[in-house]
């Protein structure tokens, strides 16, 4: 049961980060592995949204669709996932973003997940922290592009 957690201090505000996460639709964009991305249903509540998205991921000799169900916090700036079906036994995470003053903020990601195949579950077992910071550091050159680079975030 890989788990992986990172907290760090981003050079941008806590709604732009949000935003970034919260547009599954971009992800094939920008990040590794993540070769389509689609929207099944999004419905709004007076203070949450939730969709269901697929997305396809591509690793070495493996490709595997796998549904989540994505609950979005606008007001706390919290995204919440959790796994509805494909390669998976379980699968969660979250993001979590706090402004920090000066245009800044912290970034909180949490990721959960076992696969059902062994097989993957031991391809991505030896190279799930990489991955994981991988993935991280493809969030954080999205927010470069998108929102032009600032001076370098500490942490």
């Amino acid at each position: 049961m890989p788990t992986h957690s990172e907290n760090r201090e981003m050079p941008y505000s806590a709604q732009q980060m949000y935003d970034l996460v919260a547009d599954v639709a971009s992800y094939p964009k920008f990040l590794p592995w993540t070769a389509a991305a689609r929207i099944r249903t999004r419905t709004a509540f007076q203070d949450h949204e939730v969709m269901e998205a697929d997305l396809v991921i591509s690793f070495k000799v493996f490709r595997e669709r796998f549904g989540s169900r994505v609950t979005l916090w606008p007001e706390d700036c919290r995204i919440d996932t959790e796994y509805l079906d494909g390669p998976f036994r379980h699968m969660r995470s979250y993001w979590k973003f706090r402004d920090i003053g000066e245009g800044r903020c912290h970034v909180e990601f949490f990721v959960d997940f076992e696969f059902k195949n062994r097989v993957l579950q031991g391809v991505i077992g030896a190279v799930f922290n990489d991955a994981m910071q991988r993935i991280v550091r493809a969030f954080e050159d999205r927010a470069k592009a998108l929102y032009g680079a600032r001076k370098a975030a500490a942490g």
